[in-house]
């Protein structure tokens, strides 16, 4: 049993897709505005802790690749900048609201994972994603982990 955590973590391809993080190699994971995700960063994640990498808003959704969390939390800048779509006027850099982590790219799958062929597999089938499906940032087990790995043919990374 692994020590390390795992989650799906959501974007859409058109805003930052797999082939951004393998370009940026690290990029902060910002504009996160819903507190149970932002709690999730804030108190789950760990340096480490695999990442599925989710485009969502496409047709079928997909699983691209694999990432890892890089950093610890720490205040998300977008949201002190009053150009950004992600502003908050409620949130100081002396009480911030929201946080993030800094992922990194691990791989992009040759073989993208779809949703309808997760929801066909029974051993995926009390995913979170499939009964939380708002949440942009969910918990995944070593075991789902691991199959995902599986059907996308990939290395365990």
């Amino acid at each position: 049993m692994s020590d390390r955590n795992y989650w799906l973590m959501k974007s859409e391809p058109d805003a930052y897709s797999i082939d951004d993080l393998e370009r940026d190699g690290v990029e902060p994971w910002d504009g996160i505005r819903n507190y149970e995700a932002r709690n999730t960063m804030r108190d789950d994640m760990k340096v480490g802790d695999g990442v599925l990498f989710y485009h969502s808003r496409v047709s079928p959704p997909v699983i691209v690749g694999t990432a890892e969390v890089a950093s610890e939390p720490y205040p998300d800048h977008t949201q002190f900048d009053p150009e950004s779509k992600y502003f908050d006027d409620k949130s100081s850099e002396e009480d911030p609201r929201w946080q993030l982590v800094d992922v990194k790219f691990v791989q992009k799958f040759d073989e993208p994972v779809t949703r309808t062929a997760m929801k066909k597999e029974p051993s995926l089938e009390e995913m979170i994603i499939f009964n939380r499906i708002r949440l942009s940032i969910t918990p995944v087990t070593e075991a789902e982990w691991k199959k995902i790995h599986e059907m996308a043919e990939a290395d365990l990374k």
